[in-house]
């Protein structure tokens, strides 16, 4: 039984994302997404989670909750002393 390309997909296809794999494999995987829908897919969620981690450690805190957090923390180290 061959295998139809999936296992080398799915293997490679963080590097790919990144575009961390030689010009011979990218041009493979993405041959292989273009013709299997499933690693397309997995590709896309891959692609997607990776958009809204990046945008969400974009996000700051509001001023008044960093203000909270550093006051509790200064409050703990004073008292462990």
């Amino acid at each position: 039984m061959t295998d139809c390309g999936c296992d080398k997909a799915r293997k490679d296809l963080e590097e790919y994302l990144r575009n961390e794999v030689c010009k011979t494999e990218h041009s493979d995987i993405t041959e292989h997404l273009e013709k299997c829908e499933a690693c397309r897919n997995e590709a896309l969620v891959a692609t997607t989670l990776t958009a809204v981690v990046a945008r969400a450690c974009k996000e700051t805190a509001p001023e008044e909750l960093r203000d909270q957090v550093l006051s509790r923390l200064r409050a703990e180290q004073a008292t462990h002393h």
